[in-house]
């Protein structure tokens, strides 16, 4: 499942929804390649006003954050952090073709994504690219009111995931689950499997994640009960949480939504109660600001699922220390929904190069939809974007002290792959996306 949220603190976040434009800057990082992958960016000699956003001298795309959500502020803004210095990597080495990126930045604030995303349409943004807006799902109609193709940084809801005008890098459609990591903790805690729960928020982001993981983690091994769900804000208290699951004696917990502040404040008030099960939590809390948090020891049983190397195997994985290297080169904050960005700004930008001077909306989804083995230069597993199938492959993380270690596999930046862990479910979540054969959602009209 593709993480829902992330957030780091301490950020600013004054830019405002349609109110900022990102050109190009100076990269001092070699730019001839990204890990293994041919720099899709360079000098050319594309020129005419080809579709909507396209000109002689730029190409301009809309991309965004939550980062101005009163809850969590700064969230997702590492996201936005690596759009701002790949846009400008590549325009360092002469854009596309010789074509310029021009990015316009949209900050969603969770419940404001409708706006944004008008906003978007009336600026005339020839796609979305690398965004990473929580509750995509609301959307859905006003993108597609204007027709305004989608290469997000992630999907979550059912309604976006299979959606038409749409892809991904990192695919996370709502009939087919990545249930690898249900099925290594399966095979390492078998009796603590069989007593799971989840805790999810009331909102669609992760509500549908919690139902996806169930039906999927549930055919690997995994068993759940006594799941709850909690407020979008988070809870004041959250004793009565814990003892719930303490008393239905549940010993592996799925959270689902962000570590900070209300998986920390859970994992806390679960220590007040003396109840300490094996935590799980998606990828969009693999954080700085949840290894600096855990200096009691609290988070040692809390274990994330990846399909990318992490940063502690930067030596090993060149595609990871480039990553790191020119955002921080641009100041902005790192975190693995940050290398998600990447390789879906790089699937777009490989597919736009591919176009040549004529860049048109048709052409570029045409281009991703060709492109069934995709890693971003070594960034990430092999993934399927042009069919939308998700990764087989999975590596687990570990919290130890204040640092995330790979717990398995043993070797950092190896992967267990195996083609039984992509699942296919039914059910709720699959049902209210109304696909159609072709497995896309027929829900919105185009």
């Amino acid at each position: 499942m593709a993480g829902a949220c992330s957030s780091d603190r301490g950020v600013d976040t004054s830019a405002q929804a349609g109110g900022s434009t990102t050109t190009a800057a100076a990269s001092t990082t070699d730019s001839s390649k990204f890990g293994d992958l041919d720099s899709p960016c360079g000098s050319g000699d594309a020129t005419g006003a080809t579709d909507v956003g396209v000109t002689d001298t730029a190409i301009t795309i809309g991309f965004g954050d939550d980062a101005g959500y009163q809850a969590s502020p700064g969230l997702s803004h590492e996201t936005s952090d690596a759009m701002k210095a790949f846009m400008k990597w590549c325009n360092d080495q002469g854009g596309i073709n010789g074509r310029p990126v021009e990015g316009k930045y949209y900050d969603a604030k969770i419940t404001d994504i409708v706006n944004a995303v008008t906003q978007a349409c009336n600026d005339k943004v020839f796609m979305l690219v690398g965004e990473a807006w929580a509750l995509d799902g609301s959307q859905e109609q006003a993108r597609l009111d204007c027709k305004l193709p989608a290469v997000p940084t992630y999907s979550v809801s059912a309604d976006f995931a299979n959606a038409p005008l749409m892809k991904v890098g990192v695919p996370n459609p709502v009939d087919l689950v990545s249930a690898g990591f249900g099925a290594v903790m399966a095979k390492e805690f078998p009796k603590e499997a069989k007593k799971a729960a989840s805790v999810y928020g009331n909102f669609s982001a992760t509500l549908d994640t919690k139902d996806k993981v169930e039906a999927g983690y549930s055919k690997v091994g995994m068993s759940f009960s006594c799941s709850q769900q909690y407020n979008l804000g988070g809870e004041a208290d959250w004793k009565p949480f814990a003892q719930k699951l303490k008393a239905c004696g549940i010993e592996m917990v799925f959270f689902s939504g962000q570590a900070y502040p209300n998986g920390q404040n859970l994992i806390e008030a679960a220590d007040q109660l003396d109840y300490h099960p094996i935590w799980l939590l998606d990828t969009n809390n693999y954080l700085e600001s949840l290894a600096k948090w855990n200096t009691s020891g609290l988070g040692d049983k809390v274990y994330l699922r990846s399909a990318y190397a992490p940063f502690e195997a930067a030596d090993k994985v060149p595609a990871v220390q480039q990553y790191l290297d020119i955002v921080k080169a641009n100041g902005g904050d790192t975190s693995q929904l940050g290398e998600q960005t990447v390789s879906s700004f790089l699937l777009w930008a490989t597919a736009v190069k591919a176009c040549g001077s004529n860049v048109t909306r048709d052409c570029v989804l045409q281009q991703i939809t060709k492109v069934t083995d995709w890693t971003a230069g070594g960034l990430h597993a092999p993934t399927n974007p042009g069919e939308n199938i998700p990764p087989d492959c999975v590596a687990v993380l570990k919290l130890q002290g204040t640092k995330f270690v790979q717990a398995y596999p043993a070797e950092a930046g190896k992967y267990d792959c195996d083609p039984s862990y992509v699942v296919k479910i039914s059910g709720r979540v699959v049902d209210q996306a109304k696909l159609g054969p072709d497995r896309i959602t027929t829900k919105f009209k185009l």
